[in-house]
């Protein structure tokens, strides 16, 4: 019984439908100058640009892998670099680094060199020995390693000395890689029994032990016999291999020969390092950091025919010949008008400062203001000079909601500690009392330097040894509390301080009585933007530059200027660590104010106080600072200063020291006499900052 009608379906309802979609009936379409087929257009012409976007983003990432992986394993890559560490006493790390370079080279004679080229396995490759018991030198090695091959003798496991097949030592070397950074990882296990069940049961003990403390990407590999070392060969050959990322923003040189070339009569020389240069381009005006021995300038670089090839070829690009049989390819020598100055210290302007003379309106304002402060009169202590009752702070002050709870946990008396001097302050106190606070400071801060240790006898040092303990006991359990003194009246003792109602709220300028000396530093306006203009910079020598030389090619850098003293020690035949030549950013020669986020390390049972000459690793830098602890306050522009460096929590360790651009690791060794340096704290930089406000605090109790 079908009618003529049509059927008529329910209209869709316009729930989740847009404003302009509902009003659209209104809308005059020739008036609007819109067609129809607009909105439609659009869409399609947005997806169609995204998809395109998509499509150049894919690409440049294709283009990026792809260049990596021929820059890591192409026949113009730079040898790899393996690393053997011993994690115990029993592991024989020299016999597996004969093994693995005979095995590599391929031929049964004596080897020349560290580093070999293996045509079977198209790949290059170099083999160090980190030393057992010696820490730096083995945190040096860890630095330029491509992988770090830690061995385990099959042995360990049964020794009845401990139940762990790590001794002490493994575990600080684990520890100190890890704040350094851990490249790509692997485990050799030796000295294996000859039945196969015994030596898969001994893979997976050691596996299950070692999971925990390596990544998860660690291999584990047995290294035993030939068939074991050619296993690997060929996965080490297609391994991506990974590094921490701040050696991947700096070019480096690892030496592979090392000479002098002493100038007449100055004490100066120039130091000779060859090696192949590895991670990004080097520019001949560059300056560049030797480890061990500081920033330099570089006089020329000379591109070397590669010495370990991977297979002989005809070179007619040869410019020269030397002496020796060395072949030059290209030399690249600095341009005086581009080439970065070796500037250390800014050179201040006593005229920076200077104002123009106040005109006769400022003059007449300025008597004004004097007349109506001085109407107000305000009950003040006695002996009170106008400069600190300018820090008094009224009751009828107003202040934020929150300042009576931060009044409880932060107000107290309290002195900068950014090396600011007191020359806005009346000198009549100061100088009557320099004695005292002279003394105070050193029972406030806690100096690192004990008294002449030379002249103290045994039980003298254990005394002070004992002082120093109790002090950092009582700082911890007592912070920052002072004892009134009796003897002398506490306005005089305590001249330098001031009394804040709000640590947090109250202001404090950080230019304030600051040093002449302090303009010698430098600082940035914008830390962030100068760090991403740096990198963007470095970049470009990557697209390829004239004066650089590529990654990859085996350079001979002539490093200017070096102490004769310094370079001899460096080119000593008995000298285990490889000669590391870095690149250095613009402005990182030149000193600044540091700031670094330390912990202190979990084997260090020793107090560790305010200024004591400490040794910092920071990436390939070295250096000797007195650092100034201090909290780190996330909603204040004012740090406390604190006395120790307590264990279990971190802090804010502020030098000077030469600029560097983060992420960078640091490891602070203590020197110990008669012994190895001791792993005193880790961390990594934090910031360049010479305006951060660092105050010291007490809370006179008596």
């Amino acid at each position: 019984m079908g009618g003529g009608r049509a059927q008529v379906n329910k209209a869709h309802k316009s729930r989740f439908a847009s404003r302009a979609s509902r009003h659209a009936h209104k809308i005059d379409k020739v008036r609007s100058g819109k067609s129809e087929t607009s909105h439609r257009a659009a869409v399609k012409g947005a997806r169609a640009a995204r998809i395109q976007q998509s499509k150049a983003i894919r690409d440049k990432k294709r283009a990026a892998l792809l260049k990596e992986k021929r820059s890591s394993n192409g026949p113009s890559s730079a040898p790899r670099v393996i690393v053997l560490v011993g994690l115990s006493s029993l592991a024989n790390v020299g016999s597996l680094a004969k093994d693995l370079l005979a095995f590599a080279e391929g031929g049964d004679g004596k080897l020349k060199s560290s580093t070999v080229a293996s045509p079977t396995y198209k790949l290059r490759t170099t083999v160090l020995q980190a030393p057992y018991g010696d820490l730096t030198t083995c945190m040096e090695l860890a630095k330029v390693a491509d992988l770090l091959a830690f061995v385990l003798p099959a042995n360990s496991f049964y020794s009845s000395d401990s139940s762990s097949p790590i001794d002490d030592f493994g575990s600080q070397c684990l520890s100190v890689f890890r704040a350094v950074g851990l490249p790509s990882t692997a485990v050799f296990i030796r000295d294996l029994p000859a039945d196969n069940k015994s030596r898969q049961e001994l893979k997976k003990a050691a596996t299950s032990f070692l999971s925990a403390e390596l990544p998860e990407d660690c291999k584990f590999y047995l290294a035993d016999t030939k068939d074991d070392l050619h296993k690997f060969m060929w996965h080490f050959k297609e391994q991506h291999l990974s590094s921490p990322h701040w050696r991947s923003q700096r070019p480096y040189v690892m030496s592979e020969q090392v000479s002098i070339n002493p100038d007449e009569n100055t004490g100066l020389c120039t130091l000779l390092v060859s090696g192949y240069l590895r991670v990004h381009n080097l520019s001949v005006n560059q300056l560049v950091h030797v480890s061990g021995a500081g920033d330099f300038q570089l006089g020329q670089i000379d591109v070397l025919k590669d010495p370990c090839p991977l297979s002989e070829r005809k070179s007619s690009d040869v410019m020269e010949t030397e002496d020796n049989g060395i072949q030059i390819v290209n030399t690249f020598v600095p341009d005086p008008s581009s080439q970065e100055p070796l500037l250390v210290e800014n050179v201040p302007d006593p005229l920076a400062g200077e104002q123009t003379w106040p005109t006769e309106e400022d003059m007449e304002e300025a008597n004004i203001n004097n007349k109506q402060r001085k109407l107000v009169k305000r009950k003040l202590p006695q002996g009170t000079s106008e400069y600190q009752a300018a820090w008094i702070v009224d009751d009828t002050d107003d202040e934020d909601n929150d300042s009576d709870n931060d009044n409880q946990a932060g107000s107290g008396m309290v002195i900068d500690e950014q090396g600011h001097s007191d020359q806005g302050s009346d000198g009549s106190d100061i100088d009557a009392v320099s004695h005292f606070t002279e003394k105070f400071d050193g029972e406030t801060i806690g100096d690192s330097e004990m008294a002449d240790e030379e002249n103290l006898t045994k039980d003298q040092i254990e005394a002070e040894i004992k002082k120093i303990k109790e002090a950092n006991a009582d700082d911890e359990e007592f912070p920052d509390e002072v004892e009134t003194p009796l003897d002398v009246p506490a306005k005089k003792r305590f001249a330098k301080y001031r009394g804040l109602k709000s640590f947090r709220t109250s202001s404090w300028d950080p230019k304030e009585s600051l040093p002449s000396d302090y303009a010698r530093i430098f600082a940035f306006d914008n830390f962030t933007r100068t760090q991403k203009h740096v990198l963007a910079k470095m970049a470009e020598l990557d697209g390829g530059a004239k004066d650089c030389a590529q990654m990859g090619s085996y350079v001979r850098l002539y490093v200017k200027n070096v102490p004769t003293d310094i370079a001899s020690k460096l080119c000593h035949p008995s000298r285990r660590v490889p000669v590391v030549v870095s690149g250095l950013f613009q402005h990182e020669s030149k000193m600044s104010v540091l700031h670094f986020s330390i912990k202190k390390h979990d084997s260090y049972e020793a107090p560790i106080k305010s200024k004591e000459p400490l040794i910092f690793n920071v990436g390939f830098r070295q250096f000797t600072a007195r650092p100034l602890f201090s909290s780190d306050n996330i909603n204040c522009n004012k740090h406390k200063m604190e006395r120790f460096l307590h264990h279990g929590r971190f802090s804010v360790a502020s030098v000077y020291a030469p600029i560097s651009f983060p992420p960078l690791p640091l490891i602070v060794l203590k020197n110990r006499d008669g012994e190895q340096p001791a792993i005193a704290a880790i961390g990594s930089l934090k910031s360049v900052d010479p305006d951060r406000i660092i105050l010291k605090k007490i809370v006179l109790t008596g």
